[in-house]
C-alpha cells in the first residue's frame, strides 16, 4: 500500500533558481573532475563523517552528483531542524553548511522545519524525555527558525558568491502535510510497512529503554514520521539524500528502509559531526551550553568571541567545518599561525567568516566594534556603537537616561545612575580611582561633565565602577 500523500502543500520560499539539467556551471570543472569529488572534498574537510548505505557509497552515491551522468543532475539533498526553540545555534551549523556546499555545486536543498515532529520529541542521543511543547509554542518556533534559515540563505547569497550557478535553498515545514493526515488512516497506511524488532533495535531506543525515566509512545514513533519525511520529499521533490548529525543515523536508516519496501529505489543519508564543548557534551539547548544564532539570545559580539577564543588545537578542523575557504588557503593561515601564534590569525579568521554568514556584515562590523571598544578601549569604537550593541556588550550593564541638566558633575551622575551609595563612601570611590567614564578614570568628583570626552558624540557615557560594574547612560536634551 502506497502511503497517504496530500495536495496544496506550501513550497515555501526559493531564493535561487536551478540551472537546466545536464548544463555544466561555470567555473566547476575542476570540483567536479572526478565523479567522487564533492564528496571527496567534504570527506577531506571532515564536514561528511559517515554515508548509508555503507554497500552503495561507494559508487551509487558519487555518481548521484556526477555531471556526466545522464539524467541525474541536479540531485534533491534535505536536512531536518525540529522548532523546539525559537532560534538554531551554533549546532545546527554544521548541518546548513553542509546543504550550502551542495547548493554551491549545483544541487537544490531543502531545510525542513519540523512543525509537527517537534511535537514528539526527538530522542537521540538524549537520555530522558524531552519537554514536551504546546502546538501554540511550536508554530512560533517554527516561524522563528523558518526566519532565521532565510536569513541565513540570503546571507550567504549576497555575501559568499563565487561566481558560480548555485541550486535551490527551499524551506518547508512538515505541519504542512501531517495536519490534513487522520492518525488511523495514516497508521493503515504506514504502520504496516515497519517492524517493530528493527526499530526496536535502533541505539536511541535501547538507549532509553534502560534509562530509569524510559522511553513514551510519542518518542518512539518520531523515527515513523522523520522516515516519513524523507519519502514525502522523495515522492514530491525527487529528494534522494538526507543530511543529518552523526546522532540521526538511526532515523536515516528507517527512512532507507521505509522508501526501498514501498519503491524499490534506493536513497541516502550522510552525517555530520556533532560540534562539542571542551568537556565533550554536546552543544545545543538541552546541554544549556548553545550559542544561539538569534541576535536578541546571542549578540554577533558573543558569537564572534565564542570562535575568537578556540584553542589552537582545534583552529584548523574548525576552519574547514566552518567555512567556505579553499582549502589551500586554510593551509596558508595555519603556516602563518606557526610563525605568529600570538596575533591569533585564524581564530579571528573563523570568528569572522562565521559571524559575516550568521549576521552579515553589519553583524560582524558590530562585533568588531565591540571588541575594539571592550578590548581595546576605544573610544572611536564607542562613539560608533549604537545603543543596541551597548546593551548587548554589557548584558548585565543597567542603563539610564539622564537629562543634561548645566553642571552636572561626575559625583552627580554616578548618583543619578545608582552607581555608588550616598554619602562619603561614594565620594571617595571617586577620588581612590574607582570610577572611570569611557575608560578614563576620573577622580575629581566635581568635574562638570564635558561632551565629547564625559558624554560621546552618539550621546552615550559608559560608566564604569570597579573592575565589572559597568552603567551605560543616554543624554537627553542635548
Amino acid at each position: 500500500m502506497v502511503a497517504p500523500m496530500l495536495r496544496g502543500i506550501s513550497r515555501g520560499r526559493w531564493f535561487f533558481t536551478p540551472g537546466p539539467p545536464g548544463v555544466l556551471p561555470l567555473g566547476l570543472r575542476e570540483a567536479h573532475s572526478a565523479a567522487q569529488g564533492l564528496l571527496a572534498v567534504q570527506k577531506a574537510r571532515g564536514l561528511f563523517k559517515e554515508f548509508f548505505p555503507e554497500r552503495g557509497t561507494k559508487i551509487e552515491l558519487p555518481m548521484l552528483f556526477d555531471r556526466g551522468t545522464a539524467g541525474n543532475f541536479p540531485q534533491t539533498i534535505y536536512c531536518g531542524f525540529d522548532p523546539t526553540a525559537d532560534s538554531l545555534h551554533v549546532g545546527h551549523l554544521l548541518a546548513l553548511l553542509g546543504l550550502f556546499h551542495f547548493q554551491r555545486a549545483g544541487h537544490n536543498v531543502i531545510a525542513l522545519v519540523g512543525g509537527a515532529t517537534a511535537r514528539l520529541g526527538d530522542p537521540s542521543g538524549r537520555t530522558k524525555e524531552r519537554e514536551m511543547l504546546d502546538a501554540e509554542r511550536v508554530g512560533r518556533n517554527a516561524s522563528a527558525l523558518r526566519q532565521g534559515l532565510e536569513a541565513l540563505a540570503t546571507n550567504h547569497q549576497q555575501l559568499f558568491s563565487n561566481g558560480r550557478t548555485w541550486g535551490s535553498f527551499t524551506v518547508l515545514d512538515n505541519s504542512a502535510w501531517y495536519q490534513k493526515q487522520h492518525l488511523v488512516d495514516f497508521l493503515a497506511a504506514v504502520g504496516g510497512h515497519f517492524r517493530m524488532g528493527t526499530l526496536l533495535s535502533r541505539l536511541s531506543v535501547q538507549t532509553r529503554l534502560k534509562s530509569p525515566e524510559g522511553m513514551s509512545l510519542a518518542e518512539f514513533l518520531y523515527q515513523v514520521l522523520q522516515a516519513y519525511d524523507f519519502y514525502y520529499l522523495f515522492q514530491r521533490y525527487g529528494c534522494r539524500v538526507q543530511l543529518g548529525g552523526s546522532d540521526q543515523l538511526g532515523n536515516i536508516m528507517s527512512g532507507y528502509e521505509f522508501i526501498h519496501k514501498l519503491t524499490g529505489e534506493d536513497v541516502f543519508g550522510i552525517t555530520v559531526p556533532l560540534i562539542t564543548s571542551t568537556t565533550g557534551a554536546k552543544l545545543g539547548k538541552s546541554a544549556g551550553n548553545a550559542v544561539w544564532l538569534n541576535r536578541d539570545k546571542t549578540s554577533p559580539f558573543e558569537l564572534y568571541q565564542f570562535f575568537v577564543r578556540q584553542q589552537d588545537d582545534s583552529i584548523e578542523r574548525y576552519l574547514k567545518l566552518f567555512t567556505f575557504l579553499p582549502l589551500p588557503e586554510i593551509d596558508h593561515i595555519m603556516q602563518l599561525h606557526v610563525r605568529e601564534p600570538e596575533k591569533r590569525g585564524p581564530q579571528k579568521r573563523l570568528a569572522a567568516e562565521v559571524t559575516k554568514l550568521v549576521h552579515g556584515q553589519e553583524g560582524l562590523d558590530s562585533a568588531k566594534r565591540c571588541t575594539h571598544a571592550l578590548y581595546h578601549s576605544s573610544i572611536d569604537a564607542l562613539e560608533g556603537m549604537s545603543d543596541r550593541e551597548l546593551k548587548e556588550l554589557f548584558r548585565e550593564a543597567s542603563f539610564s537616561e539622564l537629562v543634561l541638566d548645566p553642571g552636572t558633575s561626575v559625583l552627580d551622575t554616578c548618583r543619578k545612575a545608582n552607581a555608588i551609595p550616598d554619602g562619603p563612601r561614594g565620594y571617595r570611590m571617586i577620588t581612590e580611582g574607582g570610577v572611570s567614564i569611557n575608560h578614563r578614570q576620573v577622580t575629581n568628583p566635581e568635574s562638570v561633565l564635558v561632551v565629547g570626552q564625559h558624554i560621546l558624540k552618539n550621546g552615550l557615557s559608559l560608566l564604569k565602577i570597579g573592575k565589572r560594574n559597568f552603567y551605560i547612560i543616554k543624554w537627553l536634551q542635548l
